[in-house]
């Protein structure tokens, strides 16, 4: 009878271990999809708050660094050398801070859609406090890609030192659009489907889930 060799037997017994204590062996996701799941929850009501209350073709002035479209992440990942997720996200949350701020600074206090915004606000922060938790600290502090640090220079920069051109004007509707879209993309194992694998970073996606991002809202 042939007996099992040494490392067979130690793979069996690392199995095993991987069995009963899945969480200690495995990423911890859930810490960080739970405030993304939630942030998603709030983005479902964008259209009623960031279309219905405001005026026809409204729009609002932000860098143009700050429309971060699903084409700008493909564009990167294929041209920008060192690129990873962790890069990406860190990205995200730095832009998005900043679109948030930008759509409650022009609101009213007594803004229909301004109590919205400023939930949604404390949602993304949640989700940004969590983020910068679950990373080792080392990992934060990495050095970028320079394609990536000049994005963010550009978006630390004090607004009167940003030059004219740098400027566009967009819809608030569009820049959550943007959020919950780039999101999607970017975390995507917080919102995988049991039912199939989903491409979220593919413009086609929402194109063809566009009815049920905008169905109505109770």
């Amino acid at each position: 009878m042939v007996q099992p060799s040494t490392s067979v037997c130690l793979l069996t017994g690392l199995l095993g271990l991987l069995l009963i204590f899945p969480v200690l062996m495995a990423p911890t996701p859930a810490s960080m999809c739970t405030p993304l799941k939630t942030l998603s929850d709030n983005l479902s009501h964008r259209r009623r708050y960031m279309k219905h209350n405001f005026p026809i073709n409204y729009t609002i002035r932000v860098h143009q660094k700050e429309i971060f479209k699903l084409s700008n992440i493909r564009r990167m990942r294929l041209n920008v050398e060192g690129l990873d997720d962790l890069v990406l996200q860190r990205l995200w949350f730095q832009i998005n801070q900043g679109v948030l701020k930008k759509i409650i600074r022009i609101m009213p206090e007594r803004h229909p859609s301004r109590s919205y915004t400023a939930e949604l606000e404390r949602r993304f922060k949640d989700a940004e406090g969590v983020f910068v938790q679950s990373q080792p600290p080392e990992a934060l502090q990495q050095e970028l890609p320079q394609t990536v640090q000049d994005i963010w220079d550009r978006l630390t920069e004090e607004p009167d030192l940003v030059p004219e051109s740098s400027w566009r004007f967009a819809f608030p509707k569009s820049l959550l659009d943007n959020l919950f879209h780039t999101m999607y993309c970017l975390f995507s194992e917080c919102f995988s489907s049991e039912d199939a694998q989903q491409d979220y970073c593919e413009v086609s996606h929402w194109r063809k889930g566009r009815k049920k991002d905008l169905q109505p809202e109770s």
